[in-house]
């Protein structure tokens, strides 16, 4: 029998659970979503949370569906906090219209639907046929070319069986707010005293006034593009030698340059393309792909990037026109030492002091700096608050115990210490370096994400308030009460000894592992705390790997990071098209008699066993 000839073999199908969240529903125009109301559609579940810069591609790939198969796929989005802050009823509301998702979702703060799927990672997709049925699992991102050949399968298949209903779908909505600014998201200061501030929602800079509150004029028509008139949820800014600004086009993945004399607006780095792994990372800074650039700075005679997309530094070097990777893996957790190999997560506030370049790390709720190494060429990477990606809450005192929750921004102040955005604990941090200490200079912000230094006072970007606030710095830091939180997710008991892991990954329909340049998939283990593993850290290429636990230990977590790429399949097809599915896990284990001895993960498909 030839290939033609072989008859498609029968998809897995799991009755999917209902979907339950205690924060209940957001763009449904107040009506409670069930399963049976969703009957008859494809099902897109989105499991996301705000904080996570790859489920922010995820909801960018998901907006071509959406507009393709309007009438007949639902996408729902569940909200699945990391962060105590991400728990929040009205920060999920806010961030709904910051990032303008345009379809229902599901507040679900206890993590309850995430829990009935087996979810393990931020994002995860699952797929829902329209009898029901979950067909397809995919973590990661780069999935929507494969979920949207699914849908046009079960298009196909529901329709000839009349269980396909066309129509519109829940999605309803909400009213518009009118305010000068609308989750802003980082400012600089012009040298004529004005400000400019990246007004992230609504996709444009705006000039306010010495003030901070009127406007002046605004830049960029609004619309989502990478044209001379458009913007794409912009964030940092960093003012450049000969006045012009550098503006962080995070959704284009573009660096673009305004001229705040004449407004002309031009792209110098980035092709509009996200970045994916084996992708160059150097070269002519327009043909080099970028991912989600957070924060700029100008430093050392070069514009560094906080590339938070794939948990980097870049550089800019306007002179040359080129870009290239400075410090960081793309591997996401908090690693020092040489710039090269250090780890980052989530960089997304950058603020240039002498000879440090401080850093913003979001995800590990922790603040870093860059400086030129001791001896030899390159630079190396430190952290003065924070300790990894699990741990955080808003505690002051010597920097080795102080904790932050997902700050977005830093700032130098002029005695050498330095101001954090602390994003999630709605407050203003500062971290001296001369004592060691961290102290908390303001509190009862909304979500700051940036500061300007101006005259001794700090304007905040209070980007959940929609405007700039400005605060005198206090000579005497405020008391607050000490809270350390860890993210809380179900731990996976596993036997002592021996544990496989495997990595499920099936090829989409019509496609094959992409081989041509050698293997086509790659597997990195590592552990907190590293004891953790016996044997079976470290990068190999098979989705399988033997791991053995310590003897003695009694928990932590596994990072696991998975990479596959796959092709289009057709003979007839000159130039195939190539995808690159990818994701970071992060699994709490508890190592108890009776548990586990096989860890299966989902990477595209659905684990059978």
């Amino acid at each position: 029998m030839s290939n033609q000839e072989q008859p498609t073999p029968r998809r897995a199908r799991v009755r999917a659970p209902e979907l339950v969240g205690k924060g209940g529903w957001l763009n449904t125009g107040g009506k409670n979503l069930t399963l049976a109301d969703l009957r008859g559609r494809c099902v897109v579940l989105d499991f996301w949370t705000f904080c996570c810069v790859n489920c922010l591609h995820v909801l960018d790939e998901l907006r071509e569906l959406e507009e393709r198969h309007r009438d007949t796929v639902v996408i729902i989005g569940v909200h699945s906090p990391k962060f105590v802050h991400e728990a929040e009823h009205q920060a999920v509301v806010d961030a709904v219209e910051r990032y303008g998702v345009e379809h229902p979702v599901l507040d679900d703060p206890e993590l309850t639907t995430w829990k009935q799927y087996a979810v393990r990672a931020w994002p995860t997709l699952v797929v829902i046929d329209p009898e029901g049925y979950v067909v397809a699992q995919h973590a990661g991102e780069g999935h929507a070319h494969a979920i949207e050949k699914l849908v046009e399968e079960l298009e196909a298949e529901h329709e000839a069986k009349g269980t396909l209903h066309r129509g519109d779908g829940p999605y309803v909505p909400p009213e518009p707010v009118a305010t000068d600014l609308r989750f802003p998201g980082k400012a600089v200061r012009l040298p004529g005293g004005s400000f400019l501030v990246s007004d992230t929602t609504r996709h444009q800079l705006v000039e306010l006034a010495a003030d901070g509150e009127q406007v002046l004029r605004r830049i960029g028509s609004g619309e989502r593009g990478l044209t001379p008139d458009t913007f794409n949820e912009p964030q940092g800014l960093a003012l450049l030698p000969d006045g012009k600004v550098a503006v962080a086009d995070t959704v284009n993945h573009a660096i673009r340059v305004l001229d705040p004399e004449s407004g002309a607006l031009e792209t110098v780095a980035g092709t509009g393309k996200q970045w994916w792994q084996g992708s160059p990372t150097s070269g002519p800074a327009r043909e080099v792909d970028l991912s989600s650039p957070w924060d700029l700075a100008w430093w050392q005679d070069r514009l560094w990037i906080a590339m938070a997309g794939v948990h980097q530094l870049w550089t800019y070097d306007p002179a040359a026109g080129t870009v290239e990777v400075a410090a960081g893996t793309t591997n996401e957790g908090l690693v020092d030492g040489p710039a090269a190999e250090a780890w980052f997560a989530q960089p997304s506030g950058l603020a240039a002091a002498g000879d440090r370049l401080w850093i913003a790390d979001s995800e590990t709720s922790a603040v870093r700096w860059v400086e030129p190494a001791e001896t030899g060429d390159g630079h190396v990477v430190r952290t003065a608050v924070g300790t990894g990606l699990f741990d955080f809450g808003h505690r002051d005192g010597a920097a080795d115990q102080a904790l932050l929750q997902h700050p977005l921004g830093v700032t130098a102040l002029p005695d050498g210490s330095v101001a954090i955005a602390d994003t999630y604990n709605h407050a203003l941090r500062r971290f001296d370096p001369a004592s060691g200490e961290v102290t908390t200079l303001a509190k009862d912000l909304r979500e700051p994400s940036d500061a300007v230094l101006v005259d001794g006072d700090l304007v905040v970007v209070e980007s959940a308030r929609h405007r700039l606030t400005r605060l005198r710095l206090p000579e005497e830091a405020i008391r607050v009460e000490s809270v350390a939180h860890r993210t809380q997710r179900a731990a996976t008991e596993v036997a002592p000894g021996a544990l496989r892991l495997e990595v499920v990954f099936q090829a989409p329909a019509g496609q094959k592992l992409d081989t041509r340049y050698g293997p086509s998939t790659r597997l990195l283990v590592s552990a907190t705390p590293p004891e953790l593993l016996a044997d079976g850290a470290g990068a190999g290429i098979d989705l399988t790997r033997d791991l053995v636990l310590a003897d003695g230990m009694t928990g932590g977590v596994l990072h696991v990071s998975a990479m596959a790429a796959s092709c289009d399949d057709a003979p007839d097809i000159e130039y195939p098209a190539c995808h690159v599915h990818q994701q970071d896990w992060g699994v709490p284990v508890e190592i108890a008699d009776g548990g586990v001895a096989r860890l299966g993960l989902v990477l595209a498909g659905l684990d059978a066993e």
